[in-house]
């Protein structure tokens, strides 16, 4: 598939990209498992969970700006040999996310009222707060680990981040068995249940990497946890500045997401059933790219440190060749076998099921068709992270998202009566157009200061 040239590129990419993939699937998985184990309990729970994960995902996704922006200035400063600035760079990072943390807070905490006016039902208005109320407490722990991984990943420690991800999934589908249904003599709590169990994890993890970051000889020298509670305004202002645009990028593409889930509301509960399921199949595949974006991230953080433009590109040529490979693989995976992978998430035995695995497997085939322009986006976004290029990609992302996809999406399915799969023609538009805008503002080199096209070009 590539040439000698690239070759050591791969296995640079594989080294770091694999654990991060493994670590991205095993955090799926553990949402997997709250989504297949509150299915089994019942439909109204799960359209609940589908609709309260959704909002705490859009909460994540805006903070998240300032762990995962830290990610290509950490490499960066590492390779230039700046040990001040990588220990500035992530613990004003982690001051960041603590703080958005518990301002969002509220908004979780009295949601019902905010989702009923977004037309939900009064039950999964209802059910969906019972579970924030208990979830929304782990948002610190999840974006304050962000930051720590993003850290790891540029010290090129991912197999850690791996493996302390991997260890809150037996943990977390133990805890959905007994506060989900009650066994073992706990009480029976549905979806607060599964809240209290991704609760627990979550802080257990956090913990894990706390201890490990502090520990590890290599970092040592960057003196992370000394005198934390001491701010530093430039660093602070400064990932202020990279992360937010990331953040709104992150909303723009999670806010489409979930904004196609509230209009599936709109349609009906087995709709909703449905599609939360479609959409956690293919966030899974996902993860394969999201994990490739973070090691393009890395890879091309240090480029920049060292001023190498032809790495640059080779290293760009490789994660982008990789991408393709695997966004093909799950094109045909969800065009061969849609319907047993619906019926993994849905109790045999339900009324239901017959209808809600009809509307799935119907919309992953139009899953299928993003594949490809959905992992070029996020990969394209993950290399203009490594040159700390931001707030541009942010309205790239902004109004692909949101002043074409979404008025495709909400026309075809209401105003022409297409219905669900409208809603999806819609995401597969938007998601395009972002591809191609973001990938071309890269190659063109609009986002590499002083590197001129020439430079680059090779």
């Amino acid at each position: 598939m590539f040439t000698p040239r690239y070759r050591p590129h791969v296995i640079a990419t594989l080294s770091l990209g694999l654990p991060l993939i493994g670590s991205h699937l095993a955090r799926m998985a553990i949402g997997v498992s709250d989504t297949i184990m509150i299915g089994w309990y019942g439909v109204e729970p799960l359209a609940a969970l589908v609709i309260a994960t959704s909002f705490l995902i859009i909460l994540f996704f805006l903070g998240m700006g300032f762990g995962t922006g830290v990610m290509g200035l950490i490499a960066t400063s590492i390779a230039q040999g700046d040990e001040t600035e990588v220990r500035r760079g992530t613990r004003m990072a982690l001051w960041l996310s603590g703080i958005y943390s518990l301002l969002v807070m509220p908004l979780m905490w009295f949601s019902e009222p905010i989702l009923l006016a977004l037309g939900q039902t009064a039950l999964t208005a209802e059910l969906s707060q019972d579970y924030l109320r208990i979830a929304g407490w782990g948002l610190l722990p999840m974006l304050a680990g962000l930051t720590l991984n993003s850290y790891l990943a540029a010290l090129e420690r991912t197999q850690v981040v791996m493996w302390v991800t991997l260890a809150g999934l037996p943990l977390n589908i133990a805890l959905n068995y007994v506060f989900i249904f009650g066994n073992l003599g706990a009480p029976e709590l549905g979806v607060r249940g599964a809240a209290i169990a991704s609760l627990s994890v979550q802080v257990t993890q956090l913990v894990m990497l706390v201890a490990y970051a502090g520990w590890l000889p290599i970092a040592r020298k960057y003196s992370l946890f000394q005198r934390f509670w001491r701010p530093d305004w430039p660093a602070f202002w400064a990932i202020f500045g990279l992360g937010l645009p990331i953040g709104v990028t992150m909303l723009a593409e999670g806010g489409l997401f979930v904004a196609s889930n509230i209009m599936m509301g709109w349609i009906g509960t087995q709709e909703l059933a449905a599609h939360g399921i479609a959409l956690q199949i293919t966030s899974i595949t996902f993860m394969a790219h999201l994990g490739l974006s973070n090691a393009a991230t890395v890879r091309i953080g240090q480029a920049k440190g060292r001023g190498d433009p032809v790495w640059m590109h080779d290293a760009g040529v490789t994660v982008i060749g990789m991408s393709t490979a695997f966004a093909v693989f799950a094109m045909a995976l969800y065009f061969l076998f849609p319907e047993p992978l619906v019926r993994l998430y849905l109790d045999p035995a339900d009324p239901e099921t017959p209808v809600i695995v009809t509307i799935g497997a119907m919309l992953l085939f139009y899953a299928a068709l993003f594949q490809l322009t959905d992992a070029l986006q996020v990969v394209a976004l993950g290399l203009l992270r490594g040159v700390h290029d931001t707030r541009v990609p942010m309205w790239i992302a902004a109004f692909s998202y949101w002043v074409v996809g979404m008025p495709v999406a909400y026309g075809l399915a209401f105003v022409a009566g297409i219905g669900a799969p409208g809603l999806w023609l819609g995401l597969v538009v938007g998601l395009t157009l972002a591809a191609v805008l973001l990938m071309i503002r890269f190659w063109r080199g609009h986002a590499r200061g002083d590197w001129t096209r020439a430079q680059f070009a090779v």
